[in-house]
């Protein structure tokens, strides 16, 4: 009896040290990080701009179909020629050139502390977590729709790792009617974090409400407001060649209130796309300029991220598949793209598993160090991400934190050091001795090595006396532990109280509807 409560004693230490630890530094968290690698490329700089040329001739030649009326007038007014159908827009070259140049290449979007504010440049690197899902899972309650209670918890996880810098719609809580969801999402996102959050463009009436529900909680004038990015969006056009009303509403609202919209054509090779690399993100690159010049078209200057998600299908099934060779060469070109742009970019990990297993693993890793190798500025579906985005893994999430904060590790900087080299252990120790207990390394060893969040480096002994935990099993442990450790914030109670006033007014006239 004595032995089984020492070892419920240990591994409940355990826990602790590593929760400890993750709020220490010394896991790899960082508020800021500078991707220290030098881009790869797939092509050549001349197929690049072919590309770049190619996407062009796409706008201006076989043109793209944009099903909001508001944003035809907009090209029109500024010369794009329009069908007789008043929906397909063949865009000239001066159209985009001209919105190129007044996209900003670098800005800050504020969030609800200044050490979280995120700075938008090529170099920096920011990660997401999953965004986007239908479904929840974890080892205690399996696989369910997504709730209310899921995405608060899902935002608390994210809020707690430095190294995740925004807060997605990690998952959609389908227990609240659409017209009151948008009232849900930002409120978690307020109360439960300072990170920048993320706004759903779902047509305007949702849009206003949000915006002024964020202005009112960050106390910002209108000016202020629009002068400054304090939220963002994920614009996706219906590949091949179309802008929805609402994605298409959604970059007119943003740019107009000076908010970030981060452009993402999701272009799949051999399904809404060509079947090759090239072919697939020229038509993404197209897309991407085409939305990007509605942005400016809209208001010069207005924040706007370059983005992309390309990847394959399995051509035996047909299904979405992330994490391949394909991918990884994808990202690598439109980082190529968007470095010969300027513009900051997103870009995307992710993982077809439907579980968390060592194929989930592999292919959010192989994918992510392919936006990382490529330069992305954001990498979303970072951490989390099952079944190709239908799901939002609570386990899943945790152990791909083990990834990111090692990445982040490998991008602190390393200074050089004469007194790093240890000469003088190395004189002091003998040969065939050891360094274990050595001057140089006892003034180090506390903060010298990674410190594993999930990761069990005791040997096999010790491993089955603390009882013979996988790593699922450990992840559990830790998003409890962070859960009930329930670490927000510091929030004004009277903006709280507002926020909620707000929303109670709203949701009792009826709520916003949404457009799709």
């Amino acid at each position: 009896m004595t032995g089984n409560n020492k070892t419920r004693k240990g591994r409940a230490q355990l826990i602790a040290e590593r929760i400890t630890s993750m709020k220490s530094g010394r896991n790899g968290q960082a508020k800021e990080i500078k991707n220290p690698f030098q881009p790869a490329g797939v092509f050549s700089d001349d197929f690049i701009e072919t590309l770049h040329e190619k996407a062009l001739e796409i706008l201006e030649c076989y043109g793209i179909r944009i099903l909001l009326p508001e944003a035809v007038k907009l090209f029109k007014k500024n010369g794009a020629r329009v069908a007789s159908d008043g929906q397909m827009v063949f865009i000239g070259k001066e159209i985009v050139s001209s919105a190129i140049a007044s996209a900003p290449k670098q800005y800050t979007v504020k969030a609800g502390a200044q050490n979280r504010d995120v700075v938008m440049q090529l170099g920096n690197l920011v990660f997401q977590p999953g965004a986007g899902a239908a479904y929840t899972t974890d080892r205690l309650r399996g696989r369910r729709v997504g709730r209310e209670e899921d995405y608060r918890e899902l935002v608390q996880l994210t809020h707690h790792f430095d190294s995740l810098h925004m807060i997605p719609p990690l998952v959609e809580p389908q227990d609240i009617p659409t017209q009151f969801r948008h009232y849900s999402l930002l409120e978690a996102k307020l109360i439960l974090s300072d990170k920048v959050p993320h706004i759903f463009s779902r047509g305007t009436p949702q849009v206003s409400e949000s915006f002024e529900m964020l202005q009112n909680f960050r106390g910002l004038s209108d000016q202020e407001f629009k002068d400054n990015a304090y939220s963002y969006t994920v614009i996706n056009t219906n590949s091949p060649r179309q802008i929805d009303a609402p994605m298409a509403q959604g970059v007119i609202d943003f740019a107009r209130f000076g908010q970030l919209a981060i452009i993402t054509p999701f272009t799949l090779m051999g399904a809404m796309a060509p079947i090759t690399v090239a072919g697939a993100i020229t038509l993404s690159h197209a897309e991407a300029l085409a939305t990007i010049s509605l942005s400016q078209l809209s208001r010069a200057g207005a924040p706007v991220c370059y983005g992309t998600f390309t990847s394959n299908v399995d051509m035996k099934t047909g299904a979405p598949a992330f994490g391949t060779p394909e991918h990884f060469r994808a990202s690598l070109a439109a980082g190529q793209l968007a470095r010969y742009l300027g513009l900051p970019w997103r870009c995307a990990s992710g993982s077809a598993s439907n579980v968390n297993d060592a194929q989930a693993a592999n292919e959010t890793q192989f994918g992510a160090w392919g936006c990382l190798l490529a330069g992305a500025t954001v990498i979303i579906h970072a951490a989390g991400w099952l079944e190709g985005g239908l799901t939002v893994g609570y386990e899943k999430l945790i152990n791909d934190m083990e990834f990111i904060q090692m990445i982040t590790n490998l991008c602190q900087n390393y200074p050089e050091k004469i007194e790093d080299i240890g000469m003088e252990a190395i004189e002091s120790v003998p040969p065939g001795g050891h360094f274990f207990d050595s001057p140089h390394t006892m003034s180090r060893y506390k903060d010298e090595f990674y410190t594993h969040l999930v990761g069990d480096l005791s040997n096999y002994g010790t491993w089955k006396e603390n009882g013979a935990l996988d790593s699922d099993a450990r992840a559990t442990k830790i998003w409890k532990s962070i859960l009930k450790e329930n670490n927000r914030p510091f929030q004004s109670q009277c903006k709280v109280e507002e926020l909620q006033e707000f929303i109670r007014r709203r949701t009792a006239a009826g709520g916003a509807p949404s457009v799709s």
